[in-house]
């Protein structure tokens, strides 16, 4: 899939690209909306009725993943309710033996939409943080990976040759955004989720498991069967 000759930067995604999107699926779509029920005396339905087209109407925007923003929104401390939940953080199988493998070998940025109390928990719980050269927040730019600021930010603060990078991402909406910027190699992520399904894309090459962008980056290394 990647001649990895051509490859010096490697930019990873963290929620639903190195780490299970279960997490923050069941964070948004059921623990917020029972702890928002309980806090306003609702039903936990007409809570996710309420809520839904307020967290729509911030998809892709920066306040979307900002967890200050939503404690105010929603009079909940969502930093700390993350933390009840945090034994559900789960790194996807095989990421660590691919992070293993570029590390050393070639550049290797995390870039994240995740506010920065967010990112210092699942870091702290999966401790995936010792393999990155720069741990990079959209929230350090004021701009979320889906606008080009956020792109044009990263390149003067960390600067990478655009032809030579690699983005691995489950958001098609970052994807087609860095796409715009010019960066070269970009790879979709087919299952965020583990217990949703695959699916389908064809706007991107796209990878479920990473061992599949394993061959040639290491002398050794095989094809997966």
């Amino acid at each position: 899939m990647l001649d990895w000759q051509q490859i010096e930067t490697v930019m990873l995604d963290m929620d639903g690209t190195l780490l299970d999107l279960n997490f923050d699926n069941h964070f948004w779509q059921e623990f917020v909306p029972l702890r928002f029920a309980e806090l306003h005396g609702l039903a936990l339905e007409q809570a996710k009725q309420e809520l839904a087209p307020r967290f729509k109407a911030m998809e892709g925007r920066l306040e979307w993943y900002c967890l200050d923003y939503w404690s105010s929104e929603l009079r909940l401390n969502i930093a700390g309710l993350k933390q009840e939940l945090a034994g559900l953080i789960a790194v996807h199988p095989h990421v660590v033996e691919f992070l293993d493998a570029v590390r050393g070998r070639r550049r290797l940025l995390l870039v994240t939409n995740a506010h920065r109390d967010s990112l210092n928990l699942k870091m702290e719980k999966t401790c995936l943080h010792r393999f990155f050269d720069e741990i990079v927040s959209s929230h350090d730019f004021g701009f979320a990976k889906e606008q080009q600021g956020f792109w044009q930010a990263l390149q003067e603060r960390h600067v990478f040759e655009k032809h030579s990078s690699l983005l691995v991402d489950d958001s098609l909406a970052v994807l087609r955004s860095a796409r715009q910027f010019g960066i070269a190699h970009l790879v979709s992520i087919s299952k965020p989720d583990s217990r949703g399904p695959v699916r389908p894309i064809a706007e991107f090459p796209a990878i479920e498991d990473f061992r599949a962008l394993m061959p040639g980056l290491l002398p050794d290394a095989a094809a997966v069967p």
